[in-house]
């Protein structure tokens, strides 16, 4: 290939990578879902009975003394084994009541989220507690500047929508300090819909004085929450975890939307039936929403029925199996039977390195699971070994899977122009017997195609010119480009020092800042 043909070839190939004004990207957050159904219809009512009598006849235990008030108020039953149990007419009455078709809001309202009906948007999420260098394999504690990063490379990336708390602060001891700063180090690093988790409801009003000060006062923060709370309000199977659910009181009390995550692990902590883990997980998750609606109906919740997979042969998890997409995908049809905003995972390769292992695992996730409809898919991108480890490299890699999986979730416009019997006309009858300079081509060559960002489409031959980069290298580079130039500012540095006057903030202020700029 010539010089002037592959510099040419190069400056399109930037060009289509440059950010494109709304109207012609051929993705874009909240398209529509739900082609893919793994659950027959009749099955979906089945199941939703199923975890009725659950509810009615088992139950749930160890609800914390609030709870029990809160749920006896509203007409569950406290037994004499300790168990409070949930009358069918209750929960479907809650269910017809529930908050539904509220927007998470970002701190730009650009990144506003409308997860509802079968919308569909990617996210991050986890509790990682390791750093894996891609290049080396090594693994180590995260850290707090480790989130901060994420948070700042999320809000670079296009197709990842809203930023769940990914690592744990390992180098904060402090549970109080832990929880503040990794809020703190969220809402600093991007204006997107943001998610965390507290441990101690105590430890809430100094997150939620902060969050006030970034919003402009109490009332403004009402209006627009752009922060959620992830609360693992159940220890699997059917029991009521009490600190966390005191979170949740304190969450809805606050005007914070409550991400109700109801994680058990088939065959573990669930049954190893596909559809009996499904039961049990959505029989948890609307107990969950009883206690949301008890505290305040209509409260903003978003069911998460976590339903992960077990290895039968070791009992470990195994985030990436063909199984935990059809639960998941599964799991989603389900709450869109209720009219409510779902949350499920995706993307929680078991491989523990950007390899092709992590690539097929979140790419069959992300397409079934997308596919039918699910609104917010949480772990979407990052992580590693099954949410033990987060790399940096695949969370870059993983924007290119998400925005492939969006292009399926788009589907295939039909329209008398799209149908193009004028255009075959024309290059059959009038013009050269190819499409490639046409009208039509020349149009669609954005909106309609959708081309990757790290992926490589060169010849081999091209690719040896360039010394054969392999994946890796082109999510280092790309990650350098963001981590030295991309530190948001949507938060005015005069609101973040007096954060930083009156709150324990761990993350320093110069790692805020451009003059700090490490490349990756």
């Amino acid at each position: 290939m010539s010089t002037t043909r592959r510099l040419g070839r190069e400056a399109r190939t930037a060009a289509r990578a440059a950010a494109l004004p709304p109207e012609l990207r051929p993705v874009w957050p909240g398209m529509t879902g739900g082609r893919y159904a793994p659950l027959q219809a009749a099955d979906v009512p089945r199941i939703h009975a199923a975890a009725l009598d659950v509810l009615a006849e088992i139950g749930m235990a160890d609800a914390p003394p609030s709870g029990v008030e809160l749920l006896t108020a509203a007409g569950a039953s406290l037994n004499g084994n300790g168990r409070i149990t949930f009358p069918r007419a209750l929960v479907e009455d809650v269910i017809a009541g529930a908050g539904r078709h509220f927007v998470l809001c970002g701190q730009d309202p650009r990144h506003d989220l409308e997860p509802w009906g079968q919308k569909v948007y990617f996210g991050t999420a986890g509790a990682a507690v390791n750093m894996v260098d891609a290049a080396t394999g090594n693994y180590r504690d995260s850290t707090v500047r480790d989130l901060y990063d994420i948070a700042r490379t999320v809000d670079a990336l296009e197709h990842v929508h809203f930023f769940q708390r990914s690592v744990v602060c390992r180098d904060i001891a402090l549970p109080f300090e832990m929880d503040f700063n990794t809020c703190y180090a969220a809402v600093m690093g991007t204006a997107k819909h943001v998610g965390t988790s507290w441990g101690n409801p105590d430890d809430m009003p100094t997150s939620l004085d902060m969050l006030h000060l970034i919003a402009g006062s109490e009332a403004e923060w009402r209006e627009r929450p752009f922060v959620s709370q992830s609360n693992c309000f159940v220890v699997p199977p059917l029991r009521f975890a009490p600190e966390a659910c005191r979170c949740l009181e304190v969450a809805v009390k606050a005007g914070m939307p409550v991400f109700l995550v109801s994680a058990g692990q088939a065959g573990a902590t669930s049954p190893a039936a596909i559809a009996g883990s499904l039961v049990q997980e959505i029989a948890e998750c609307l107990a969950g929403l009883v206690y949301v609606n008890a505290v305040r109906k209509g409260a903003p919740a978003i069911m998460g029925p976590f339903c992960f997979v077990s290895d039968l042969r070791t009992g470990a998890m195994s985030g990436g199996s063909p199984e935990q997409a059809l639960l998941s995908a599964a799991a989603a049809q389900i709450v869109h039977f209720y009219d409510l905003t779902s949350g499920v995972p995706s993307g929680m390769t078991d491989s523990k390195l950007p390899d092709i292992q992590s690539g097929y695992e979140k790419a069959y996730n992300h397409a079934l699971v997308a596919n039918a409809g699910a609104n917010l898919l949480y772990e979407s991108a990052g992580m590693v070994a099954s949410l033990l480890g987060f790399s940096m490299e695949q969370l870059v890699i993983d924007n290119d899977i998400i925005g492939a999986t969006q292009r399926t979730v788009r589907g295939i416009d039909v329209n008398d122009e799209a149908l193009s019997v004028e255009a075959i006309r024309e290059t059959c009858l009038e013009g050269p017997n190819h499409f490639l300079g046409s009208t039509q081509t020349l149009a669609r060559m954005q909106k309609e195609y959708l081309y990757p960002l790290l992926g490589d489409r060169t010849s081999p031959k091209e690719w040896d010119e360039k010394g054969r980069p392999q994946l890796v290298d082109r999510a280092n580079r790309k990650l350098a480009g963001i981590l030295g130039t991309h530190f948001p500012g949507h938060v005015p540095r005069h609101v973040d020092e007096q954060i930083r006057a009156r709150f324990p903030v761990r993350l320093a202020a110069e790692h805020m800042r451009p003059s700090a700029a490490t490349p990756a």
